[in-house]
């Protein structure tokens, strides 16, 4: 077989609009957010002048396509904001994460009208959107939801509740999954739209969380809420269907969230490592803090290269992005949290206080291995695509 004189090497380096993208929102982030980044985490509030900050450089929800108002950003576009976001505030980072998250099953079902009244208000930041799929009893097991829509003349009333939603109590409107016909299991599963104000809506209160402390995490709770027909995500029945393709595309932005805050971590400890001096001299100029640092460094542009892999793969909506989703989500969030523990080691004692910022990206990395399916699921997930051929 004969090699190419000229082969083309670009596949492995960012098109230039995407490294202009990433340079945009790295100078954003350093002026708007990471100064604001330990009040966020020590006040617990949503940080609603980051939000504004984001939706004036139209960072926000970059997915949305032109045609209704948005950037058109693709897959890979959505990473680099939600990396670079996330490499100084992770809270932050859900900011575009959830309106994805959020708006997604209305881009996988929604009919165009359902379209044209919700994505325009995304995208010019006057709505949030979050998504309810998680429940207290049914968590890794979402087809065993116990909240129920019952038909209602040309509507539906919903009843129950869902947990460990993100930005509950922000968001304006939550994309919200019901069983609609208890005895066909997932098939009896459907998507619908719910405002914040719809009348029997309430939240309850904030969860008390070990990381991400500026994204409010709480309970949606549904008294008979009456939701008009046309408020259905799709066609009865597909929502189940529509949830789990969400998250074969959303995950990667997990992925994404958690390559930020590792390299935030690795930027830390590498610089405290040239400054800290012991023993007469810097530790970094010590092997052992060196091997720790180019493992931290391997495994993270290792976790970059397949989340980044993923989302080229997500745009395309490849046969095998189950798979790729799941390992990008996977690996680059057991990776997040090798590497915030080590940078914790590196500062030492210091590390341990919050007047350093690696306990707090050690904080927020754990939740990058639970949320969008637990890292157990990722790997059933990718072992079922494995054995199925």
């Amino acid at each position: 077989m004969a090699l190419s004189a000229n082969p083309d090497f670009s596949v492995y380096e960012l098109p230039e609009e995407h490294r202009e993208l990433r340079a945009a929102v790295r100078a954003l982030a350093e002026d708007k957010i990471a100064p604001r980044a330990a009040e966020i985490d020590e006040s617990g509030e949503f940080p609603h002048d980051v939000y504004d900050a984001l939706v004036a450089g139209e960072f926000h929800a970059i997915h949305i396509p032109q045609e209704y108002g948005g950037q058109g950003g693709d897959a890979l576009a959505a990473c680099l904001v939600i990396e670079e976001v996330a490499r100084v505030c992770a809270s932050s980072s859900l900011i575009p994460a959830v309106n994805k998250l959020g708006t997604l099953p209305l881009m996988v079902a929604g009919d165009d009208d359902l379209l044209q009244r919700y994505l325009p208000q995304v995208a010019s930041g006057e709505a949030m959107f979050s998504y309810c799929l998680s429940e207290r009893e049914s968590g890794s097991d979402s087809a065993a939801m116990r909240t129920t829509a019952k038909a209602d003349g040309d509507g539906w009333i919903i009843n129950g509740q869902k947990s460990w939603i993100t930005n509950a109590g922000v968001s304006d409107y939550y994309t919200v999954l019901a069983v609609t016909d208890p005895d066909a299991g997932a098939k009896g599963i459907s998507a619908f739209v719910v405002h914040a104000d719809d009348e029997g809506v309430s939240f309850g209160a904030p969860e008390r969380k070990l990381g991400v402390h500026g994204s409010p995490t709480r309970e949606v709770l549904f008294d008979h809420v009456p939701i008009p027909g046309g408020r259905m995500v799709g066609d009865p029945g597909t929502g189940f269907r529509t949830a789990m393709t969400t998250l074969d595309h959303t995950r990667i932005t997990i992925g994404a969230q958690a390559l930020g805050i590792a390299q935030g971590a690795l930027d830390a400890a590498v610089d405290y490592a040239k400054e800290r001096e012991q023993f007469g001299k810097p530790i970094a100029s010590f092997q052992g803090i060196q091997f720790m640092v180019a493992d931290m460094a391997m495994k993270l542009e290792a976790a970059r290269a397949l989340v980044y892999k993923a989302a080229a793969m997500s745009e395309r909506c490849d046969s095998d992005l189950s798979f790729y989703g799941a390992a990008a989500k996977c690996y680059a969030s057991d990776v997040a949290m090798q590497v915030t523990t080590d940078a914790v080691q590196i500062f030492g004692g210091n590390g341990y206080t919050r007047d350093f910022p690696v306990e707090r990206y050690m904080r927020d990395a754990k939740i990058t291995q639970i949320y969008e399916g637990t890292n157990e699921i990722q790997r059933l997930v990718m072992a079922r695509a494995l054995l199925r051929g």
